[in-house]
């Protein structure tokens, strides 16, 4: 999963951030520390809207 997340944020798509968010936020419900780490490493490249699905449940 990781590979295909750092493939795509660099992405300007409004879909594909929003799916982007969407994958760390489910997964977050079963590896919340994974998730938070991904967030904090990538936050520069990611887009706020992935940022804020993604942290839904953090």
């Amino acid at each position: 999963m990781e590979k295909v997340l750092l493939n795509n944020l660099d992405q300007t798509e409004f879909f594909i951030n929003k799916a982007i968010g969407w994958a760390l936020r489910d997964y977050s419900k079963t590896n919340p520390e994974w998730v938070a780490s991904f967030i904090e490493k990538n936050r520069e490249r990611m887009a706020e809207l992935s940022i804020r699905e993604a942290s839904k449940y953090l």
